[in-house]
């Protein structure tokens, strides 16, 4: 089965399965599935709920111009989140609903199998690297059971604040060189995420 069939089938299991915030739309993930970078953010969120689509909304509007500012395209690369749908009022995601997602972006990310993961803000960045800080490890590269991990602000952050927005955008200018190895990463840490299995992933119940 190819990468797109792949990622079909782990959609429509997560539109199956009874998972928090279940009166939000799905916003699986859109791009490239042969991507060298894949972005993950924390969550969907308004503009992001309505279209099905994720980073469509003025945060969104900046990572396209990041992305085009080193050269590439939207399509060039992939694009989702750690939660799979908007938590009320665009409130932080609850441990708890990180927890139930966790699974199924395992997946996505072992079908697609990218080169570099930039993660956006901390809590997708905790995911790999649990004990990092976004003020002190962002723009670092890490390397974890073979994938390289590139934590970065969020554009959303950025759209608060001008010093943020300088930060993010001299990170982002790493990422050529961090995808061709030119800057390799700082620290090799043990595998701590990712499960190596194949099979389906039950069903979880919360209540």
């Amino acid at each position: 089965m190819d990468k797109i069939s792949q990622l079909a089938e782990l959609e429509k299991e997560i539109r199956a399965a009874k998972l928090p915030l279940s009166e939000s739309n799905l916003v699986f993930g859109e791009g490239n599935p042969d991507c060298q970078v894949l972005f993950i953010g924390e969550a969907p969120g308004f503009h992001e709920d309505k279209l099905g689509r994720p980073f469509v909304g003025r945060a969104g509007k900046l990572l396209d111009e990041l992305i085009i500012m080193v050269g590439w395209k939207r399509e060039d690369v992939y694009i989702t989140n750690i939660v799979k749908r908007r938590p009320p009022e665009n409130r932080d995601p609850l441990p708890t609903e990180i927890e139930a997602y966790k699974p199924y972006l395992a997946r996505q990310i072992e079908v697609i199998k990218p080169k570099i993961i930039a993660t956006l803000r901390r809590f997708s960045m905790n995911y790999f690297l649990p004990f990092a800080k976004i003020s002190l490890d962002r723009g670092k590269v890490f390397q974890t059971d073979g994938y390289t991990i590139f934590p970065l602000y969020h554009p959303a952050a950025a759209l608060r604040s001008t010093n943020v927005l300088e930060e993010l955008r001299k990170d982002f200018r790493k990422l050529p060189d961090v995808v061709s190895g030119k800057i390799a990463p700082e620290e090799e840490l043990p595998q701590i995420i990712l499960p190596k299995r194949k099979e389906k992933t039950p069903q979880i119940k919360l209540f």
